[in-house]
Formats: C-alpha cells, sequence, structure tokens
C-alpha cells in the first residue's frame, strides 16, 4: 500500500490506479472505482447542500450496501467524521447516540422510517435526515418512501436526492490529515454506558497496513464483508482495507450464510473478517459442500472466543484455516492476528486458542490487575495493554472513561491475559461483566435496568452463558413482584423487545426464589454462571 493520510486520499488513488477497477460487488451489481469516485463526489455536494461542515458528525444507519460506502467517502470529503449506527437500536437507543455524538445528519434506511422519523425535530444538533431505498441501490426502482408534500421543517430527504447533485471535484474537498476524526464509533463502557471512540484516518489505515503485511493482503485480493460496516470490524477490515488497497469489496447487505457462500463461489473471495457464528452459520448449511470456497485462503474471526474444534470442524468440512485476529473498536480493529500460514498454538494451561501476534508498530503488555502499572512476568496471568499507532487516543466527551482506560500511555482492554516469550497472546477470561453474543457486545445493566421497569420483576440479574453458536447466550434470571406472580418468559420478552436491541434480548429468561448477595448487597453473577 502507498502510505496515504487519509482514507479520502486513498479512494482517489485507488481511483487513479484504474477507472474501470472493480470497486464493489453487490449481488448482480459491478461498481468501479471510476464509477464510486463520480457517486462520491454528487453525494458529498448533495451532503454539503443539507449544511454539513468539517468537523460535523453524520450518522450512518445502512446494511452493507453500495450508498453506505459512498456515504462514508462522501463524509470524509467535506472534512466531516461518520458515527456508525447499528440498524438493531430501538428509537431511543439511537435517540441517545446522536446527541451525545452532536450528529447534524442521519443518513438511514427508508425501512427505518418509523425509528427515526421526527428526530430532527427532537434534537437540537440534527439539521436532516436521509432516507436510502433498501431496494433502490443500482435496482432503478423509484424510491419506496419519499416525504409527503409539505412535510415539516427540516424535512427528510431522498438519497435520490443526493445522487442528483453536479459532482464536487477532489479538488474542492475540505482537506483532512491523519488525526482527523474519521469515525466516532461507539461501544459499551466499563458502566455499561455508550461510549463514543475516536477513530483518526490514521489509526485506521495503519490498521489496513496491519492486514496487508500479515494477511498479505494486495490489491488483487477480493474481500467479502462478513462483519457490518456499522461494526468497526466491517468499517476497517471490510471497507477501510478494501479501498485502502485499491481492491474489490463483495458487499452482502447483511450476512446470511447461504448467500455468504454463494458470493465468495461467484466473485473468488479471498479475504475476510467476521464472528465465529458466521461461520458456524455456514457449518449448519446440509449442502456447503456443494459451494466451491477454495478461493477463501484468508479466512479471520473476532469478536468472541474460537475453539479450537470449532477450527477443527471448518477446515474437515471446507479446507479451510481460521485465523484469530483480536482487536476492539479502541484499536481500530484488529492489531493481533495470527498470520497468514500459520497455526495458532493452544494455551497448556487454559486451553485457549492464541489470539496471535501483535502487528507492526503495535506493543502488548501483560498488567497486574490490581496495579496497572506494573508488568507481570512472562507467562503470568494479567491484564491485557496496548500501545501503538491504532489505538484512540480518547473517548468522545469522556474523561472519566479516558481516566480509568488509558495509564501512562497504554490502553487497558479489560481481557485476562497470558503472553508466552515468544510473543504468543491468549485471551483466558474477561474482568469485565460484558456479555459476547454474536460477535455484538451486551451489557448485563442495560437488559436489567429495561427489566426494572416490568412492575413485575422485584429483582434481575443478566449473565452470558456458554451457547455453541453465540459463543455466549444473554440469559436472565428474575425473582418476581407480587405483582408478576402469573407473569410468563414470552410475556417479558415482548416487553423487553420494546426497550432493547434484538441482539440483548435474553435468550433464556428463568424465575428463582432469592438471588445470591455478597454482605454488601450486591450481587453475585458467578453463582449464576456456574
Amino acid at each position: 500500500m502507498s502510505r496515504v493520510k487519509t482514507l479520502s486520499e486513498a479512494l482517489i488513488q485507488a481511483e487513479a490506479k484504474g477507472q474501470d477497477r472493480p470497486a464493489l460487488y453487490y449481488f448482480d451489481t459491478v461498481m468501479t472505482y471510476g464509477e464510486l469516485l463520480d457517486t462520491v463526489m454528487r453525494v458529498a455536494q448533495g451532503l454539503k447542500t443539507l449544511g454539513v461542515k468539517p468537523r460535523d458528525r453524520v450518522a450512518v444507519m445502512l446494511q452493507n450496501m453500495p450508498a453506505s460506502v459512498v456515504v462514508h467517502f462522501a463524509v470524509w470529503a467535506l472534512g466531516a467524521a461518520v458515527v456508525p449506527v447499528n440498524v438493531m437500536l430501538t428509537r431511543g437507543e439511537i435517540g441517545a447516540q446522536l446527541m451525545d455524538a452532536g450528529a447534524s445528519v442521519l443518513v438511514a434506511l427508508t425501512s427505518l422510517a418509523d425509528r427515526v422519523e421526527g428526530l430532527d425535530q427532537e434534537l437540537s444538533a440534527l439539521d436532516a435526515i436521509v432516507l436510502v431505498d433498501d431496494r433502490q441501490d443500482f435496482s432503478g426502482m423509484a424510491p419506496l418512501w419519499l416525504p409527503p408534500h409539505g412535510a415539516a421543517s427540516p424535512p427528510m430527504v431522498s438519497y435520490q436526492n443526493l445522487l442528483d447533485q453536479p459532482p464536487l471535484n477532489p479538488e474542492q474537498w475540505v482537506p483532512t490529515n491523519e488525526g482527523d476524526m474519521a469515525l466516532l464509533t461507539y461501544t459499551s463502557g466499563t458502566t455499561g454506558v455508550p461510549k463514543g471512540a475516536v477513530n483518526t484516518h490514521g489509526q485506521m489505515l495503519h490498521n489496513v497496513f496491519i492486514y496487508e503485511s500479515l494477511a498479505l493482503l494486495s490489491g488483487d485480493t477480493v474481500n467479502v464483508a462478513f462483519a457490518p460496516l456499522f461494526h468497526i470490524t466491517g468499517s476497517v477490515a471490510g471497507l477501510a482495507a478494501a479501498v485502502g488497497l485499491a481492491a474489490p469489496l463483495v458487499l452482502l447487505y447483511r450476512f446470511d450464510p447461504r448467500v455468504a457462500a454463494e458470493a465468495i463461489q461467484r466473485r473468488r473471495a479471498e479475504f475476510t473478517v467476521g464472528a465465529i457464528t458466521t461461520y458456524l452459520g455456514m457449518l449448519a448449511l446440509e449442502d456447503l459442500d456443494a459451494y466451491d470456497l477454495s478461493s477463501l485462503t484468508r479466512a479471520y474471526s473476532g469478536g468472541a472466543p474460537v475453539a479450537e474444534a470449532t477450527l477443527t470442524a471448518f477446515h474437515a468440512r471446507t479446507g479451510i484455516y481460521i485465523h484469530n485476529v483480536y482487536g476492539l473498536t479502541e484499536s481500530n480493529n484488529g492489531l493481533i492476528m495470527v498470520p497468514w500460514g500459520e497455526r495458532a498454538p493452544v494455551d497448556p494451561e487454559s486451553g485457549a486458542l492464541s489470539i496471535g501476534r501483535t502487528g507492526s508498530g503495535v506493543e502488548a503488555s501483560i498488567r497486574d490487575m490490581d496495579d496497572p502499572r506494573q508488568e507481570v512476568p512472562a507467562g503470568s496471568l494479567g491484564e491485557l495493554a496496548l500501545k501503538g499507532p491504532s489505538i484512540i487516543e480518547a473517548y468522545w466527551q469522556r474523561p472519566d472513561a479516558n481516566r480509568a482506560s488509558f495509564i501512562d500511555g497504554w490502553f487497558l482492554t479489560g481481557d485476562v491475559a497470558r503472553m508466552s516469550a515468544d510473543g504468543w497472546i491468549y485471551i483466558v477470561d474477561r474482568k469485565k461483566d460484558v456479555i459476547i453474543s454474536a460477535g455484538n457486545k451486551v451489557w448485563p445493566r442495560d437488559v436489567e435496568d429495561a427489566l426494572y421497569q416490568h412492575p413485575g420483576v422485584l429483582e434481575a440479574v443478566v449473565v452470558g452463558l456458554p451457547d455453541p453458536y453465540r459463543g455466549e447466550a444473554v440469559t436472565a434470571f428474575v425473582v418476581r413482584s407480587s405483582a408478576g406472580a402469573n407473569l410468563e418468559p414470552k410475556e417479558l420478552e415482548a416487553f423487553l423487545r420494546e426497550r432493547l436491541a434484538a441482539y440483548k434480548i435474553p435468550r433464556a429468561i428463568h424465575w428463582v426464589d432469592s438471588i445470591p448477595k455478597t454482605a454488601t448487597g450486591k450481587f453475585l453473577r458467578r453463582a449464576f454462571r456456574q
């Protein structure tokens, strides 16, 4: 990769390598780098017309579709930052995230119109909402939904209106540098309260370089995005890695095992990073053997622990070895990984499969869990701390979180790990209570707070229990109040669906007579994990 400082520069460089080179594969559609740049220029002009200025934040709530890639680069062309929004969030969760980010524009799917309509009138910073038709992207169809004539100002705007604008040529783009914010990606902190990680252009591009060097990627490597682009994995390992290397990116709208297998076979996809559940989903296909997946030589998995048995089963069925990769929102995705062509060793003490070795410029240290300023001896357990050019410098407007997570230039991950003398790192446990379910982070407090809103709930504790498909299943243990004597799990589940994103809903709700507590009244979560 010829080193560029920003993602905007990366797109211009990719187009210069060949206008007719494929940039995006989306089902039957192929978009070249020349077409991608032209569309980005038009949408950039459209967003500028809506008032987007340098350093603004533009929220993007789209599935994996060409419009998502276009909007990202159009925002960056204006010197603004993208705020990725999970399409599964509820209206209340969307509003809270946009308010914290101070987003000036929201770009969302028309199918989500009922969840976002009117937010521009509730949030003082939000000036406009742009709706992208799910089926309009390269289908030639007319928009399915447009705001009614005379809609309240500021109006919802059709994405087509942006596409119809004259191009804003790169000479007119706002100059940016590697230290400027590219993404404001929300994650959960130690209290479970979402906080924004400030991901810069330079940090994201450094991780592209790590993927290039350890996974041996090039401009000819066909990249298929298993992870959603609203997740840091999709943003970096998908979007940034493809464009940064001038390579093709295969988009699937959202992950489906059969669609993924068909796309790999059709486009001869070679590289992907996905949660282990994506590979388990493919393993569940009875006719998986009918697909030619031999091109997928660089399959990586992150977001949740991977069992050695899963790797063995997938390799036996497909001939593909899944490489581990480790990263966080705060590290701009993967910065520790198993180099391509190597096999991850197993920790003899815990049985954990190694997450890999650090990438170029990245330092890892195992710190004392009681005194993180002290390093523990090689092979000892402690908290994994990271330092390097791909680590964020700060959370968005959260000095409290910055003080807790950054010590002496090191970022404390909250993961309990050990590192061998030859640099292999093993995640043994998690210091935090976070539940990793199908690659999604779920904080128990979020679910418990929602449970307590029901009058039939007296006490509740939420934990993650082992699940062969999701890694961990969100599980609730509830003491019913007198008002909830006849409360049924399905009724409580329906109540939660109105308040929480789908991935936060407990897979099981158990009634218990009491919840064990410490002497100070704190719930003993470990009693339920056992």
